[in-house]
Formats: C-alpha cells, sequence, structure tokens
C-alpha cells in the first residue's frame, strides 16, 4: 500500500469520527429521556421509550466504530494497516473503501459469520 493510499485512508477515517462526534454526544439521548417522564397514554409512553432504546442503541454503535477507527489509525502507526488481522493477506481496497476500520479480510470475515 503507497503512502497515498494510506492517506486517503487515514482522511477517510478521520472525516467518519468527526462525523460521530459532530452529532452531539450524549445531549440528544438525555433530551429524550427528560421528555419521557410520565407523560401522554401507555402508547405515548411505549413510544418514548422505544425512541430513548434505539438512539441508546446507536451510540453504541457509534462507540464500537470511534474504538475501531482509533485501532485503525494505530495500526497506520505500526505499518500493519490493511493487513489482514486473522490470515495476515492484504485486505482488498475494495473492502477498505466501505469500511476503512475494518481488521479482515472479505475471507476472514465469511468465515467468523458462518
Amino acid at each position: 500500500m503507497t503512502m497515498d493510499e494510506v492517506a486517503e485512508y487515514r482522511e477517510a477515517l478521520l472525516k467518519k469520527r468527526s462525523e460521530i462526534f459532530s452529532e452531539g454526544g450524549m445531549k440528544p439521548l438525555q433530551t429524550s429521556m427528560e421528555n419521557n417522564t410520565r407523560q401522554g397514554d401507555m402508547a405515548d409512553q411505549a413510544s418514548g421509550n422505544n425512541e430513548v432504546h434505539i438512539q441508546l442503541k446507536l451510540k453504541q454503535t457509534d462507540a464500537k466504530i470511534l474504538q475501531a477507527i482509533e485501532g485503525a489509525l494505530r495500526r497506520m502507526e505500526q505499518g500493519t494497516y490493511g493487513i489482514c488481522r486473522d490470515c495476515g493477506e492484504p485486505i482488498a481496497p475494495a473492502r477498505l473503501n466501505a469500511i476503512p476500520w475494518t481488521r479482515v479480510c472479505i475471507e476472514c470475515k465469511q468465515k467468523q459469520t458462518s
């Protein structure tokens, strides 16, 4: 992998990290939880509970992606970015373009899910 390619992936990782941070942290979740304090009928309360649950899941997903992004940036510094953690082969550019924080090639990922 060339230095230019690594720089492009680094830029994509940093952009994604900025997008996650710019989505507002925990404030929207706190606001939803405060607005859901026993107002309306049971259907309204259930809907509010679902909204809070969905937002919490999204925050958890964002936290996992941020952790993976930080790991990818460390691998860039170590010179191991783009190498599959499981088999040691280069990860295809198409996969890195789709998921620049990935640690495994598509073949190893398919083995994990089967």
